[in-house]
């Protein structure tokens, strides 16, 4: 009777995999803590729990909570930025400049209010943080700003930006408007996507004449 073959012994582990998997447990462990408790609430017992690691062996991969802070903060605006600029390009060449803006609107809300709590932690976080760790967040957020900025410009090129109103001005209260949803909203207001309606809504009719 033939023999079964035997299966090949699995591969041990890479010190390097098994790093990069505690890194990113980390990583999202602290994004989450950070996005519910704050800069000043967050402490390294919590991250350790969350991430199910000994609170001392955060330091051999980061430096300081600061530092760990900073790493979170900085993919966060990266991961933002990608699924903005993901967002647009899927859409039709001819998309208008008012339905660009709508979903931009979308893409800012969902992202920061349901896909990513990198992002909760950058939209509530970012000016509480010392500055020498948040440099690398605050230069991918202009990246991030200037798409915005281009979407009020390409607006107001096609005239359809209220005379009264000064594009930056416009920008800078509609991303206030929707950032601080972050501090309000949840569930229980109802779902997601009337408040998405709401808000295309709201920004549509106070930028356009």
């Amino acid at each position: 009777m033939p023999r079964k073959p035997t299966a090949a012994p699995a591969e041990p582990e890479s010190a390097e995999s098994k790093s990069a998997r505690t890194r990113a447990r980390l990583l999202d462990a602290t994004a989450k803590v950070l996005a519910d408790k704050g800069f000043s609430g967050t402490r390294l017992s919590d991250i350790a729990e969350a991430a199910h690691v000994q609170a001392p062996a955060i330091y051999y991969y980061y430096p300081s909570r600061e530092d760990l802070i900073e790493a979170v903060l900085h993919a966060g605006v990266q991961a933002m930025h990608q699924h903005l600029t993901e967002t647009l390009a899927a859409l039709p060449e001819k998309t208008s400049p008012s339905a660009r803006l709508s979903a931009a609107v979308e893409a800012h809300l969902r992202h920061e209010l349901e896909i990513s709590d990198y992002t909760r932690a950058v939209v509530r976080n970012l000016n509480q943080v010392p500055e020498p760790f948040n440099r690398r967040a605050l230069k991918t957020l202009g990246e991030y700003n200037e798409i915005w900025r281009d979407l009020v410009m390409d607006l107001a090129d096609a005239g359809l930006l209220r005379a009264d109103v000064d594009p930056s001005v416009g920008r800078m209260l509609v991303l206030g408007a929707l950032n601080w949803s972050v501090e309000w909203w949840d569930s229980d207001r109802g779902s997601l996507d009337e408040l998405i309606a709401v808000a295309q809504s709201m920004v549509l009719h106070a930028l356009r004449p």
